[in-house]
């Protein structure tokens, strides 16, 4: 399940997310049906931060275990000034891409789909407003929740490895205050940020303990299997989300099927604070994938190895799919929104994000053998008395 000191799992389902959010933010795009947003009440934004934590502390914590504080703090911080130059520089391609698309393409207002109306209505504020991470057009939101989050990681880290459950009690804490009002990060005019970072952070660190979790659970310890009695109840769980969201796709069904006592008390269905519902679906699917899902050398093999290529350069892939969303969404629009077509952008996209982390683990693998040191023959011995 490891390969080369990495969880191969924890890769897999990393570039499974970045996939899905890529297909998700294609309008129409027949792929997009199969993503778990489809079938439940969670979607790729609870994988993408989970791992994100799961993956954060399982590095920095044993940087922090190896090297000391310190060395762990400036790996950190090093980690998050390269995601807001990235966040800053993807925001300008972006911009430009869309701007670019909106002025050839008829079809449809990109600018106002992509949430850019404010920066042409407001440019001044909106650079300062970008810089603070708070102009956020649509397809960028998670950066900036993962920068706040792995900002805060020097400070809770110790106490995570220290004190697990007070630290995750903690959190929860904050999750359950994060609904009230004024507990959001500021948006632009009066706005809030779509991903609330006081409630999202409680994800972020369950992955981080759950990573702690893995590590100290002894290897020999049994493992539940399908009959355990909380694998049925998240199975079913499972189940009874995926009928209701299912029942979205046809209003008069669901309002026949829903009794307004139980719509009263569940929706909204909130994404922004994190709704209980929406994480417990997450945490349940979390369960059931770890129970079921079989290790060993399937993970190396095609096509799992290139999803797990992709979630290694998670950050690269990434920004290249956000660039690729508004791209995919106006050659749909100038060929004519046949499904074929937006199949056909879909898979292109996803081929490019994979031929993107070829090139970068190609990349890595030349500058690790150049920096390897090239053996030498040992001196020749001289023999006493030898001419």
């Amino acid at each position: 399940m490891t390969h080369s000191g990495r969880d191969l799992r924890i890769d897999l389902f990393r570039g499974l997310a970045l996939v899905f959010i890529f297909w998700d933010h294609i309008p129409g795009n027949p792929l997009a049906q199969v993503t778990p947003r489809n079938v439940g009440l969670s979607d790729a934004a609870e994988i993408f931060v989970f791992l994100a934590g799961y993956a954060a502390v399982l590095a920095y914590g044993k940087l922090l275990q190896r090297d000391g504080y310190l060395v762990a703090c400036l790996r950190i911080l090093r980690r998050v000034w390269v995601l807001y130059v990235a966040h800053i520089f993807l925001l300008a391609v972006l911009m430009g891409i869309v701007f670019f698309t909106n002025n050839h393409v008829e079809q449809k207002d990109f600018v106002g789909a992509m949430g850019l109306d404010y920066f042409l209505s407001h440019p001044q504020q909106a650079v300062t407003d970008e810089l603070l991470l708070r102009f956020k057009p649509n397809l960028m939101d998670p950066l900036p929740l993962y920068i706040v989050l792995l900002a805060a990681l020097p400070v809770c880290l110790p106490l995570l490895l220290r004190w697990p459950v007070a630290l995750l009690g903690a959190s929860f804490v904050l999750y359950l205050l994060a609904p009230l009002p004024d507990m959001n990060l500021a948006g632009p005019q009066g706005g809030e940020w779509f991903f609330n970072p006081l409630a999202w952070q409680f994800l972020f660190f369950l992955g981080g303990g759950a990573a702690l979790h893995a590590q100290r659970r002894p290897a020999d310890a049994p493992r539940p299997g399908v009959g355990h009695p909380l694998f049925i109840a998240c199975a079913t769980y499972l189940v009874l989300c995926a009928a209701l969201a299912l029942s979205w796709k046809f209003p008069p069904l669901h309002a026949q099927w829903m009794p307004q006592a139980l719509a009263d008390l569940i929706y909204p269905i909130d994404k922004t604070d994190l709704s209980p519902l929406r994480l417990l679906h997450f945490l349940a699917l979390a369960y059931c994938v770890a129970v079921v899902l079989p290790g060993g050398g399937w993970l190396r093999r095609w096509p799992a190895r290139e999803m797990c290529r992709m979630g290694q350069y998670s950050l690269e892939v990434f920004c290249l799919g956000v660039v690729l969303a508004p791209l995919a969404d106006a050659a749909n629009n100038l060929l004519g929104e046949h499904w074929l077509v937006r199949f056909a952008t879909a898979m292109a996209g996803l081929g490019l994000m994979m031929a993107l982390a070829v090139w970068l683990d190609f990349i890595k693998s030349v500058g690790q053998r150049r920096t390897q040191p090239v053996p030498r023959d040992p001196p020749p011995q001289l023999v006493y008395g030898a001419r």
